[in-house]
């Protein structure tokens, strides 16, 4: 195998993110997730391991789902407290000059027209190495939140996402010109009103006149990502997703996601290699195999299955009510909750599971198609296996100790897919589109959907500001 393979940092601005209970181990310096020399020492780690990018999970919710309240997620740090991702993006940037940075941002409770200044300030702050994880949100506590009685039906979230990056596209793309921005001091001329127009945007959801606030940025569209495991999710990375972030439970069953993802985006126009697809990794590695194994059941020791009952409650189904021979689908079946067909609960459960078998899942990490624990050769033998079989692109690395995890993977794991050619040894690109499409490739392609408002076009006559109509 001769491709490089991409690695983030998987990440969440919080305490405890998906390896509950490793608060307490005396290395993790989770704690200290409030302090931004936190995110400075990480990025700086991360940029001399050469990774790809962080990449900033969220919620914006509480996981209230286990035993009636959030109490069990308070009191065992599951993501929260937390806070906002993207705006611990500056500080990482200005100590970098070429790691990446993708934060997660939902579509369905929050206007296009704030998004997009923050996602082009972003742009323009890290120079063109900023990218969106596409969310829609499933916690029922983030839609009481955000004023509503209960979740947004799943593919109607999906319907306000489409909506969504119609609105963003037409900012982004259509909104500006190139060439916009003059600086002419003779004359007094800092933007050529001629080359800026309203998108005048009127759909279902969002009416936004526009123009857009800021000035393109390198990349005017941030790198897009998804993850999306229902047939709407894998739609709607067809057409927008840049990165995908696909599920699975086997080897085989990765390979047909990610042989899908492909072949939709062909279907879409975008063709088969306009596409890179991630999954999480669980890498526990030293420098031989038995310090390796001894430190994952240290690992297992300090997890705590409390936690992950309250992560995996968190969609409003309570394991710990149940008894263990209950069968998850009748369980969400009585729930008869909007949008619990395609909800996270019942995509990730085969039909079948009782909830004992959900439980030992939650609770044993290695039990996940992409786990490896051994020496760096261990690792890296199971990492080009990976690929091999499941066409994958790069993975997200998931972390059990802050910064243990990052600096295991860098000291044991990269030289040794160096040593193969399968990890860069220097950063060739500028932009984060180019660390994953080369380079050259700065801005959306011309077979992507948001290209199609370049220069004004398809804007239903939008005039430009000279032309002084208003929506």
């Amino acid at each position: 195998m001769t491709k490089q393979i991409s690695f983030n940092l998987f990440e969440m601005n919080t305490v405890g993110h998906i390896s509950h209970g490793l608060w307490v181990h005396p290395s993790n310096t989770r704690h200290r997730f409030n302090d931004l020399d936190f995110w400075i020492e990480e990025a700086t780690l991360l940029e001399e391991g050469l990774f790809d990018a962080v990449f900033l999970a969220d919620v914006i919710g509480a996981y209230d789902g286990c035993r009636g309240g959030p109490e069990t997620a308070l009191r065992e740090g599951v993501q929260i407290p937390s806070n906002d991702p993207l705006l611990v993006i500056p500080a990482m940037a200005a100590v970098t000059k070429n790691l990446g940075f993708a934060a997660t941002f939902s579509t369905t409770y929050e206007p296009p027209f704030a998004f997009a200044r923050r996602a082009s300030t972003l742009d323009h702050l890290t120079k063109g190495r900023f990218g969106w994880n596409i969310v829609t949100s499933y916690l029922p506590n983030a839609a009481r939140n955000f004023g509503l009685a209960d979740e947004i039906a799943h593919d109607d979230r999906y319907a306000i996402a489409e909506e969504y990056l119609d609105v963003l596209y037409k900012l982004w793309e259509g909104s500006w010109d190139d060439d916009a921005v003059v600086r002419d001091r003779n004359n007094r001329v800092y933007t050529d009103p001629t080359k800026v127009r309203y998108i005048n945007h009127v759909g279902e959801h969002y009416r936004v006149a526009g123009p857009h606030l800021t000035e393109p940025s390198l990349q005017r569209t941030p790198t897009l990502f998804q993850a999306g495991s229902s047939a709407r999710g894998k739609e709607f990375a067809a057409r927008h997703a840049e990165g995908v972030f696909v599920g699975g439970t086997t080897l085989q069953s990765y390979r047909q996601n990610v042989a899908d993802i492909r072949r939709l985006a062909e279907e879409n126009g975008r063709g088969r290699d306009s596409i890179r697809t991630f999954a999480s990794a669980v890498i526990v590695v030293d420098k031989d195999r038995e310090s390796a194994l001894a430190k994952a059941e240290e690992y297992k020791r300090l997890s705590s299955a409390e936690g992950y009952l309250a992560h995996a409650g968190g969609g409003g189904i309570d394991l710990a009510a149940y008894p263990k021979d209950a069968l998850i689908a009748d369980i969400l079946a009585a729930e008869n909750r909007p949008g619990r067909d395609n909800s996270p609960e019942n995509r990730r459960y085969a039909p079948g599971v009782t909830v004992g078998d959900a439980l030992e899942k939650l609770t044993n990490f290695d039990r996940s198609a992409f786990y490896a624990a051994g020496s760096p050769t261990d690792v890296a033998d199971a990492i080009e296996r990976w690929v091999a079989e499941t066409d994958l692109d790069g993975f997200n690395v998931r972390q059990f100790l802050t910064p243990g995890t990052a600096e295991d993977f860098i000291t044991y794991v990269i030289p040794e897919l160096q040593r193969r050619g399968l990890y860069r040894t220097k950063y060739e690109e500028s932009t984060l589109r180019e660390r994953l499409f080369g380079a050259g490739n700065r801005r959306l392609p011309d077979t992507h959907p948001g290209a199609r408002y370049r220069g004004g076009a398809n804007l239903d006559g939008a005039p430009s500001i000279a032309g002084g109509a208003t929506a």
